[in-house]
This record gives structure tokens, C-alpha cells and sequence, in this order.
């Protein structure tokens, strides 16, 4: 597997090669993590969020679990701020899947469950970030993900 290149900062994973293939270490889940397309895509995007935009570390989650319709579910990325309370989710895509309405509407029926001010697509190569404003039930599609300390 080639590891492919995306339109976000590049970082110096630790890889590792196994027999069931290449594994980087997670260093907020603090084990080895085979990579899929999709967990390639992930891996970058926390990096870019820790390093880039300045979110706290401490205040993530990766997969995290959730109950839709009496069914389990995981989100990508949840980020809280200090009171706990969901900031932004993203939802990673390989690079080869498209971000369609499809997509969007996925991490709306998540966010029914975390009800966070933001909300990220991201395939590695496009991004999307709006901010959901709870009082008009509103989807406010923004340039750019704030950095943390905006929000």
C-alpha cells in the first residue's frame, strides 16, 4: 500500500510494517493503528488540528462511540473544549470517496447526538467546515476551521 499524499501538512508518523500490513502509532490512542485509507486521512487531520489550529491534545476523542436509532455508531474525531461539551466533530473519508450529501447528512445524524458548534468533512485532498447555528437549525458553510482559541 502507498501511503498517499493529501492536501494537509504532512507529519512524521512513526510507521511500522507487519505482516497484515503498515501500522503508525497513534500517539492519543498510544498504540499502533493499522492504516486504511480512511485512518490515513484521520491520523492527518489530528495532527493538523493539534499542530496547525492549536487544539488541546486532551480534548480529544477518536471513535467515538455513540447510539443513532438504537444502533452503535463512531465518530471520527470529537473535540471538546473545557467544560466537556463537544466542540467540533470531523468525519474522514478515504481520499477516494467523494463528499457528497451523503456525507454531509452522516455527521448531521451524528451531531443530533453530540450537538457541536462545528462540523468538519474531509476526504485528506477536500475540506468542508460549517457552523451550526441551533437557533435558525442553520448550516453556515466557513472558509476555514477556526483555530481553538477562536471558538
Amino acid at each position: 500500500m502507498s501511503l498517499q499524499a493529501l492536501n494537509l501538512p504532512p507529519f512524521p508518523f512513526q510507521i511500522k510494517k507487519k505482516e497484515s500490513g503498515l501500522y503508525l502509532f497513534d500517539a492519543l490512542r498510544k498504540k499502533d493503528i493499522l492504516i486504511t485509507p480512511e485512518e490515513w486521512v484521520r491520523q492527518h487531520f489530528i495532527q493538523f488540528l493539534i499542530n496547525q489550529k492549536k487544539y488541546p491534545k486532551a480534548f480529544f476523542a477518536i471513535e467515538k462511540g455513540l447510539t443513532l436509532h438504537e444502533r452503535n455508531k463512531r465518530t471520527d474525531i470529537v473535540v471538546y473544549n473545557a467544560d466537556t461539551k463537544p466542540l467540533l466533530i470531523v468525519e474522514c473519508k478515504a481520499p477516494s470517496v467523494n463528499i457528497d450529501q451523503a456525507v454531509f447528512e452522516q455527521i448531521i445524524r451524528y451531531n443530533y447526538v453530540h450537538q457541536a458548534k462545528y462540523l468538519v468533512l474531509s476526504n485528506g485532498l477536500t475540506h468542508f467546515c460549517c457552523a451550526v447555528d441551533y437557533e435558525t437549525n442553520q448550516f453556515n458553510f466557513i472558509s476555514e476551521i477556526p483555530e481553538y482559541q477562536a471558538i
